[in-house]
């Protein structure tokens, strides 16, 4: 189990350094976010409800808890995740990581190893992919002799203001109602439930606990034998239950109001009956990585403690409405915003970069992609609360004594990051991962938005070392080509747009234009602190290869004259070099008539959920904001956003928090604009049709 982290309230510091006001009109945030509130009324809905809180989630059916984890199967199961809830298998016998051998490549002249081979070690290659992988802490749902077809008049809605997942249904006549709300600061779920089945003995509540899995699921129910679950009184109204698996372990405390009884009816099944009569059962659970010895709290004041955090998560930041307009999608482009705030706070804002599914499921065994961190968490500190990137920006100093080794074995200087990592920071072996490179200015990136909200010496001081360390790194990745007097980037590399061949890929548009800004933001910084510029930086950021053209347009990389014919699937990177990115080295209308052709040409079918976003940016930098609001509107399978305000990609991929963080980034840029933008009101929207309200946000650099 990954070590447990110190915890605080994702609101923590958030109002430091106020964002600028939007518009004169202030916004109604309270109305905006509540009529957005999603609702259910029928229990085979595949777009279940998530309570969290950055650190912890709980995802429920229409229940309000996970009593039919059945309805959905391996669409959308049900889980119960944290950051630190993690399983590893024992490892292949006497082996480990570094018994992995090294794919070499030609670089220039030498030659470098990289995991990227399975050839001849699949067992071990296997595992170090899917270990650590992330685990279902456990499932909490009701106990009761009922087949899903006999819940009628099934209600739930998730009241966004207050945090607390409201359900009722009637069985056999009875009403049965739940409030289901999770702790701001505890990885801690509260249930309240009040039914005359409670007093007639005919309801309790379950627990029960898997063993770990790699897969979606993150839960293996068919090895009761390989884990064990203690159970240990601590009262009359409270029990602990010990958990181990292999060479993890964690707790769950639960507490209860009313005068209940509990019983073990198997080796990992736990049920919770009221013993009283009385028709109501509110109770605590309580997960963690070490014995919890304080006293849980009541399930009012855990509602109570939901309903002034979410308040004050909605009262304070950034707002954005759109009633009032006339275009008929800006109900609906105006629903996914609020949305997004909530499901990236809770699922985005941890100690840790999140998975590409955050707490909710299994994606890539539970891994965190770094090169999608800045899709996950750049928006938080435009919309006013870079506290809650600056808590998973922290994880990089944790790691940044072997990204220096990683690099340092591949003759680099610096710090180079993973790609596909667990808590332990350890790169995943891959035959695409260990050769991306866009994840490496983003620290650079993310810290200067960091300073941007807080810019002050402090800021310098705890974020210097990543800055330096990866513009290191990128200074020393670049290679000297005397023949074209110019750095370049690869081979090997492979770009944003995965589906290259490292070995013939090099000078990346999108990579091109990072590497200069990332290079260009590490001199400030260090001009900031009082320093020299670093002469290597200048040289490299100053002599990068310019941007590959071919027939007026941009390329994905410099060896890709197919770019819009059989490269014209995943994302379109090139775009991101204006957009995401100031463009210092771009040709505007050379952007303008590559944004056409993609528009044209592009596979949209075989794309992404954050492209739409990355799109609407460079639209909007380039004047076009009718094509921003097309794009971020755009009517594909691969951004299609369900009623629970999740994007769904592929079967093993019913949620894409990228998408959801990439929407908030471009519509933060688009209403409060950025550098060097049209002074005029949201200068990303267009003129006719929409009427915008904006509070708290942060120009775009």
């Amino acid at each position: 189990m990954a070590a447990f982290l110190s915890r605080r309230s994702f609101l923590t510091g958030l109002s430091l350094a106020a964002a600028p006001a939007g518009t004169a009109e202030a916004v109604d945030r309270r109305g905006c976010v509540a009529r957005h509130n999603p609702q259910i009324t029928d229990l085979l809905v595949r777009a279940p409800l998530s309570v969290g809180n950055g650190e912890f989630a709980f995802t429920a059916d229409a229940t309000g808890l996970q009593t039919f984890p059945e309805l959905y199967g391996d669409s959308f199961p049900l889980c119960t995740q944290s950051q630190w809830g993690w399983h590893s298998f024992p490892p292949p016998k006497g082996l480990g990581p570094a018994d992995l051998r090294l794919e070499p490549y030609d670089t220039y002249g030498r030659q470098v190893g990289y995991p990227t081979s399975a050839k001849g070690q699949e067992e071990l290659y296997r595992w170090l992919r899917e270990n650590p992988h992330r685990l279902h802490l456990g499932r909490i749902g009701l106990a009761f002799q009922a087949r899903p077809d006999q819940l009628k008049d099934v209600r739930q809605k998730l009241d966004l203001w207050t945090g607390i997942l409201h359900s009722s249904f009637l069985f056999d006549g009875q009403p049965v109602r739940l409030e289901t709300a999770c702790h701001p600061e505890l990885d801690l779920l509260a249930v309240r439930i009040v039914s005359p089945l409670l007093s007639a003995g005919r309801l309790g509540v379950v627990l029960e606990f898997p063993y770990g899995s790699p897969e979606m699921a993150a839960a293996d129910w068919g090895r009761p034998e390989a884990h064990r679950s203690r159970m240990q009184a601590r009262g009359p109204r409270r029990v602990d239950i010990a958990r181990e698996l292999d060479g993890d372990s964690y707790w769950v405390s639960l507490s209860w109001e009313e005068l209940c009884e509990i019983r073990q009816e198997g080796p990992h099944r736990f049920l919770l009956r009221p013993a009283g009569g009385q028709g109501q059962l509110a109770f605590a659970c309580l997960f963690s990585p070490r014995p919890y010895v304080a006293s849980l709290p009541t399930a009012d004041r855990v509602f109570a403690a939901s309903a002034a955090h979410w308040e004050r998560f909605w009262s304070q930041g950034g707002a954005i409405e759109l009633a009032g307009s006339r275009d008929t999608r800006a109900r609906e482009l105006e629903r996914r915003i609020v949305l997004s705030q909530y499901l990236t706070a809770i699922q985005c804002a941890g100690s840790m970069p999140p998975q590409e599914t955050g707490l909710t499921l299994n994606s890539w065994y539970g891994k965190f992609h770094l090169e999608m961190h800045w899709w996950h968490a750049a928006h938080f500190p435009l919309w006013g609360r870079a506290a809650l990137l600056e808590r998973s920006l922290d994880w990089y100093r944790r790691i940044l004594p072997q990204a220096r080794r990683t690099a340092r074995r591949q003759g680099y200087a610096g710090a180079r990051w993973p790609k596909m990592v667990g808590p332990e920071g350890r790169d995943s072996p891959s035959p695409i991962g260990p050769l991306l490179v866009w994840q490496q200015p983003h620290p650079i990136a993310l810290a200067e938005l960091c300073y941007r909200a807080h810019p002050d010496r402090r800021t310098l001081e705890r974020y210097r070392e990543l800055v330096f360390e990866s513009a290191e790194f990128m200074a020393s990745f670049a290679v000297w080509d005397e023949r074209g007097r110019r750095y370049v980037l690869g081979p090997p590399v492979i770009p944003a747009q995965e589906n290259h061949p490292p070995r013939q890929s090099w000078n990346p548009t999108f990579e091109l234009e990072y590497w200069a800004h990332g290079l260009a933001l590490a001199q400030r910084w260090r001009r900031r602190l009082g320093l020299a510029p670093e002469p290597r930086w200048e040289r490299v950021r100053t002599h990068l290869a310019a941007l590959p053209v071919q027939e007026g347009v941009y390329l994905a990389h410099e060896n890709c004259p197919e770019t819009y014919t059989l490269r014209n699937r995943d994302h379109p990177s090139m775009l991101a070099a204006l957009g995401v990115l100031p463009g210092s080295k771009v040709d505007r209308e050379t952007m303008r008539r590559t944004l056409r052709k993609v528009l044209e040409v592009w596979r949209w079918q075989d794309t992404w959920g954050w492209d739409y976003p990355m799109i609407a940016m460079t639209a909007a930098r380039l004047g076009e904001p009718e094509t921003a609001v097309d794009a971020l509107l755009m009517e594909t399978p691969k951004n299609r956003w369900a009623l629970n305000g999740h994007v769904w990609q592929r079967p093993n991929l019913p949620l894409y928090l990228p998408a959801n963080g990439g929407l908030l980034a471009a519509t933060a840029m688009m209403a409060a604009g950025w550098e060097g933008a049209p002074q005029q009101h949201a200068p990303g929207f267009p003129r006719r049709g929409w009427t915008l309200r904006w509070e708290g946000l942060r120009a775009w650099l």
